[in-house]
């Protein structure tokens, strides 16, 4: 059964009020991959009744109104994307389409949705509940933070939307003692993964820049970002505050990691893995597609890539499920009648990271001047594919799955790094879980900008190819390699996209159809060497394009066909 998201179900429930009502950008979907479901469904099962508003009007107080007031707390989120991301380009077009609206059209989503839901809130409830924001778009924006939509810095989110508390991360633990304290009738100020904003300091806790300072001083704004990057691990994380005017934003050390057996009993909520009725007659959502029938198997990556957000919000250690739990869920598929067989994906955001972490990290927490996988990999890291060799084989047995894909990315450095499985790995995913083509994710091969990117050198991708290209010879199959590519990423010119067309041509053998360009997004290392066109490990310029035109060149230099391409001494 469904959350409830009309006041005829809350009827049939037998519920005349609720305790917590969930707003999103999103059109609802109970599926454990979308994070307003999952919250969900974690506080009903801590016996609280909770409802969903998923695309509420924001014109109109019908959508606001439509489930009555809390009784604890309203929580918002901009959606399982950034609003902006999703409604805009890099190139700042509006996007038409929306995977996550029924019908497709891009016609229900807000500009910066989670401010927009909060004064809708404020608009027509006067002196309700609190209001609490979670989810990617309030996360990543609950510090200063540069803005490429507007081209500046902005307080955290949880000022200008004057929302009450702000859950960052993951969340499913920091959300239920929330609730808990409210309904204890006390203040949440001392949740783990939770932040507000108090009058006075808390001198205990790391004194970040103040968000005066970061407007000043672009130096105070990345000493600012530097220490809230290395805050975000549970382990070993301290509490932060800053000053912003003439109040303090105050975040607490983040919620601890989820252990085997909590992800597990979350992914065996009874999530109905559909779209919700109320929105059906709108039209399908095409997001549903990809993650009705997709198996998400970890939390956390800690490849570290700088353009990436994914280690700030969901954190740079691996949490596994058990095997038992991914092949439940697996086996629960085959009772669909919808269900053809045909497993979408399954991973996590890095598929190949799955069953194995460093145990120095476990212990201690992230290393605060040393990263996992780059320059080289970390010795401490032993790398073991076995746990997902073991795994893919026993969900290629369960009765009624005839293909289980790896949609996901996977770190190809990963594979090479492990002398004892990677080899089999890698085979057993071009036997058996592709289908015709392989996506990977260089980036792309200058090795300057690599560096800048945080991405391995090239030689790993070109080891990677003649290996996949030799398994796929020694199997009979004709499966091809497709590659994530970035134009105008910070310390990118046009002669390093020449370098890079040159590379795919000579090396590669393919003309690469698409790239993207850079979108700078909150909280990631590339956003800062955007914003403030310096190397924030030496503080000394570096190149950032940020004409348009001049962007769009850059990708259309490595994407053209017959381009005419500058030698760069590459070997072909």
């Amino acid at each position: 059964m469904f959350l409830p998201t009309t006041r005829s179900e809350m009827k049939k429930r037998g519920w005349k009020k609720l305790d917590i009502i969930l707003i999103t950008s999103d059109a609802y979907i109970d599926s454990p991959y979308m994070g307003v479901a999952v919250i969900g469904r974690v506080l009903q099962r801590a016996g609280y009744r909770v409802g969903i508003i998923g695309q509420p009007d924001i014109k109109s107080d019908v959508d606001i109104k439509r489930l009555g007031e809390p009784k604890l707390f309203w929580g918002v989120s901009g959606g399982s994307v950034d609003s902006m991301v999703s409604n805009y380009t890099a190139t700042k077009r509006f996007r038409s389409d929306d995977d996550y609206t029924p019908g497709g059209k891009n016609n229900k989503r807000p500009d910066m949705a989670t401010l927009k839901y909060c004064n809708l809130i404020r608009q027509h409830y006067k002196d309700t509940v609190p209001i609490v924001l979670g989810g990617i778009e309030a996360s990543l924006r609950r510090v200063t933070h540069y803005d490429f939509w507007s081209n500046k810095l902005r307080k955290s989110i949880i000022f200008d939307a004057k929302a009450d508390y702000l859950v960052f991360g993951m969340a499913e633990n920091s959300v239920i003692e929330l609730a808990n304290s409210l309904k204890n009738g006390d203040k949440p100020l001392h949740v783990r993964g939770v932040s507000y904003i108090s009058k006075e300091p808390r001198e205990e806790y790391i004194q970040l820049p103040s968000h005066d300072e970061c407007l000043k001083d672009k130096n105070k704004f990345i000493d600012m970002f530097d220490d809230f990057y290395h805050n975000n691990d549970p382990v070993s994380a301290k509490g932060l505050c800053q000053k912003v005017d003439t109040r303090y934003l105050i975040q607490n050390a983040p919620a601890i990691n989820l252990t085997t057996s909590e992800l597990d009993s979350i992914s065996d909520l009874d999530y109905e893995r559909d779209l919700h009725p109320y929105h059906q007659p709108d039209g399908k959502v095409k997001a549903l597609e990809t993650i009705k029938f997709s198996i998400n198997t970890h939390q956390g990556c800690y490849g570290e890539c700088n353009f990436c957000a994914i280690g700030v919000h969901q954190g740079r250690t691996i949490r596994s499920r058990s095997e038992e739990s991914i092949l439940k869920e697996a086996k629960k598929f085959t009772t669909y009648k919808d269900f053809k067989g045909i497993i979408s994906d399954v991973g996590g955001p890095t598929a190949n990271m799955y069953g194995f972490e460093c145990d120095k990290k476990i212990k201690k927490g992230t290393c605060e001047n040393k990263a996992c996988m780059t320059p080289t990999m970390c010795k401490t890291m032993k790398t073991d594919h076995s746990a997902q060799i073991k795994m893919l084989r026993k969900i290629r047995a369960v009765k009624g799955i005839k293909k289980a894909f790896i949609a996901s990315g996977i770190r190809y450095d990963l594979i090479s790094d492990d002398k004892y499985n990677g080899y089999n790995y890698l085979k057993e995913i071009v036997n058996h879980h592709i289908s015709g083509q392989m996506k990977v994710a260089p980036e792309h091969i200058d090795d300057e900008v690599l560096a800048y990117m945080r991405k391995p050198g090239k030689q790993s991708l070109v080891d990677f190819k003649k290996l996949f290209d030799k398994l796929n010879k020694e199997s009979g199959k004709k499966q091809f390699l497709t590659y994530y590519l970035i134009a105008a990423h910070p310390g990118c010119k046009e002669q390093n996209m020449y370098n890079l067309k040159d590379f795919a041509t000579n090396v590669l053998k393919m003309n690469p159809e698409q790239a993207q360009i850079f979108t700078p997004t909150p909280s990631t290392y590339s956003t800062l060497m955007y914003y403030t066109e310096l190397d924030p490990q030496t503080r000394k310029p570096i190149f950032v394009e940020k004409d348009v035109h001049k962007k769009e060149k850059q990708k259309a230099i490595v994407i053209k066909k017959g381009h005419k391409v500058f030698r760069s001494g590459l070997d072909s």
